[in-house]
C-alpha cells in the first residue's frame, strides 16, 4: 500500500461517484473522491432530479389550491405565488442533501479532494495540481446538458435556457417554448405551466417520452393536452435568436417542408444529455470512448484498462441516478473482491409529472419482438383510491411471457406511479408470473391494487371492470 495513496480514488461525487466512495470505505478500502463542484451530489442533487422535484411538488400545491383538485373536494381558496419563497425552499433541499453527503462522507472517512481530476496515467490523477496515485479509479462523472446546433444558450439572460437555468427563473414566463418532449422537458415545463405560463413543447419524433411504451407515450400526450400543453410533433428547431426580451425560433417539419416562426419568452432546450467524458485526459490512461462518447465497460464495470472502472451516465444505459447509484455499490463490491451485480434489465424509470408516469422492464413492442406476450390493463377510473381523491387519469400495464406467464414489463400513469412502479421491479427481480402478483393480498384502499387487478387482466379476469 506504501506505493498508493489510495486502495480507491472516484472521479465525480454524483449518485454514482459518491455512493461508490461510501460503500468501498465501508468496505475498508482506503477512498478518496475528486469532485470540482463546491457541494457534493453532482447533476442530480444540485441541479437535476431534487431541485426539479421541489419545485414540480410546490407547483403541485399551488394548481391544487387554484382551483383544482382542492375545489373538488369542497376547499376554496385563492393562492398568491410567492415564487421567491418557491425558489427558496428548493435551495434549502438542496443545501441539506449535499450537506448530508458532505457528513457521510467524513463519517466514512472518505477523503474529499476538491477540484476537477484528470488522469495523469493509468494510476494517478491530477486534481488541484496536485498528483494522486490509487489502485483502482472508478470514472463517475455523469452526464451534461446535450446542445443543439443553432440554438445558443445563455442561462444569465433567462432566455434560451438548459434545465439548470430553467430552476432559477425569476418570474414566470407568459410563453415557454421547450425543445424536446422527454421527461426533463416535460417535468420541467409542468412547473412553469401550473405556475400561470402557456406551455409549447417541440419533439422531432411523432410522440413524446420516446423510448417508454406505445400506449403510455399516447395516453400521456392525451393528458398533457388535457392539462394545457402544446405540441408541435414531427418538427425540429433549426434556430433561435434573442430579439429585446424575446426569442424567436425557426421551426420545420422533421420530414421537410416550409419553416415558420414561433416568439417566447423563454425557451427550454432539452434534448437529452451526453456523457461527461471531455477534459479528463482519458488517453493517458489508455482509454477509448464509443462513438457516443461513452466508456464501455465489462459486466462488472472494469474498462479495458486493469484498475480503472467506470459507472453511471459515462458508461452505456439509461442515465439515471438510482442505475448509477447500483453501479457504484457492485463496482465498489467487485473492487474489495466481492460480487456486485446490476440486474440492467430491471431498472426503472419515472416522470414525475401530474400524474407520475413510471416503467420497468419492456415495452409491449419491445417484448413482442421477442415473442408471443400476453398483456393486461386496469385504469385508474376504476380503483377505489384514485377515485376518492379525483385522480381518474392513468391506467396499469402488465406484459407478460405467453408460456411462462414471467412478467416482462409493467407501465402505469397515476399520482404515485413512482411510488408503485417499485412493487413491480421487486417481483420481476425475482422472477414473479402475473399470477404471482394478481394472488398477492394489496391492501384497500391504495392506488396499488390497480397493479393486482392488470395483473388479474393478463389472464382476463379482473374484478372491478
Amino acid at each position: 500500500m506504501a506505493d498508493y495513496d489510495y486502495d480507491v480514488l472516484v472521479i465525480g461525487a454524483g449518485p454514482g461517484g459518491y455512493v461508490a466512495a461510501i460503500r468501498a470505505a465501508q468496505l475498508g478500502l482506503k477512498t478518496a473522491c475528486a469532485e470540482g463542484r463546491e457541494t457534493l451530489g453532482g447533476t442530480c442533487l444540485n441541479v437535476g432530479c431534487i431541485p426539479s422535484k421541489a419545485m414540480l411538488h410546490a407547483s403541485e400545491y399551488f394548481e391544487a389550491a387554484a382551483g383544482g383538485a382542492m375545489a373538488a373536494m369542497g376547499i376554496k381558496v385563492k393562492p398568491e405565488l410567492d415564487l421567491g419563497a418557491m425558489h427558496g425552499q428548493r435551495i434549502d433541499a438542496v443545501k441539506g442533501l449535499t450537506g448530508g453527503i458532505e457528513y457521510l462522507f467524513k463519517k466514512n472517512k472518505v477523503d474529499w479532494l476538491k477540484g476537477y481530476a484528470q488522469f495523469a496515467s493509468k494510476d494517478t490523477v491530477e486534481v488541484a495540481g496536485k498528483a494522486y496515485r490509487a489502485k483502482n479509479i472508478i470514472i463517475a462523472t455523469g452526464s451534461s446538458v446535450t446542445p443543439l446546433p443553432g440554438v445558443e444558450v445563455d442561462n444569465d439572460k433567462q432566455i434560451i435556457v438548459d434545465s439548470t437555468g430553467a430552476l432559477e427563473l425569476a418570474k414566470v414566463p407568459a410563453h415557454m417554448v421547450v425543445i424536446g418532449g422527454g421527461v426533463i422537458g416535460l417535468e420541467l415545463g409542468s412547473v412553469w405551466r401550473r405556475l400561470g405560463a402557456k406551455v409549447t413543447v417541440v419533439e422531432f419524433l411523432d410522440q413524446i417520452l420516446p423510448g417508454m411504451d406505445g400506449d403510455v407515450r399516447k395516453e400521456a400526450n392525451k393528458i398533457f393536452k388535457k392539462q394545457g400543453m402544446d405540441f408541435k410533433l414531427k418538427t425540429k428547431v433549426t434556430s433561435a435568436t434573442v430579439k429585446g426580451k424575446k426569442a424567436v425560433l425557426t421551426l420545420e417539419p422533421a420530414a421537410g417542408g416550409d419553416a415558420e416562426t414561433l416568439e417566447a419568452d423563454v425557451v427550454l432546450v432539452s434534448i437529452g444529455r451526453r456523457p461527461n467524458t471531455d477534459g479528463l485526459a482519458l488517453d493517458k490512461a489508455g482509454i477509448a470512448v464509443n462513438q457516443r462518447g461513452q466508456i464501455e465497460t465489462d459486466h462488472d464495470f472494469s474498462t479495458q484498462v486493469p484498475g480503472i472502472w467506470a459507472i453511471g451516465d459515462v458508461i452505456p444505459g439509461p442515465m439515471l441516478a438510482h442505475k448509477a447509484e447500483d453501479e457504484g455499490i457492485a463496482c465498489a463490491e467487485n473492487i474489495a473482491g466481492l460480487t456486485g451485480i446490476v440486474n440492467h434489465d430491471v431498472i426503472p424509470s419515472v416522470v414525475y409529472t401530474w400524474p407520475e408516469i413510471a416503467g420497468v422492464g419492456l415495452t409491449e413492442e419491445q417484448a413482442k419482438e421477442k415473442g408471443e406476450v400476453k398483456v393486461g390493463k386496469f385504469p385508474m377510473l376504476a380503483n377505489s383510491r384514485a377515485k376518492t381523491n379525483h385522480e381518474p387519469d392513468g391506467f396499469v400495464k402488465v406484459i407478460a411471457d405467453a408460456k411462462s406467464d414471467r412478467v416482462l414489463g409493467v407501465w402505469c400513469i397515476a399520482s404515485v406511479a413512482g411510488t408503485m412502479i417499485a412493487q413491480a421491479a421487486q417481483a420481476m427481480e425475482f422472477g414473479a408470473t402475473s399470477e404471482d402478483i394478481a394472488y398477492t393480498c394489496h391492501a384497500h384502499p391504495t392506488h396499488s391494487e390497480a397493479i393486482k387487478e392488470a395483473a388479474m387482466a393478463v389472464t382476463g379476469k379482473p374484478i372491478h371492470i
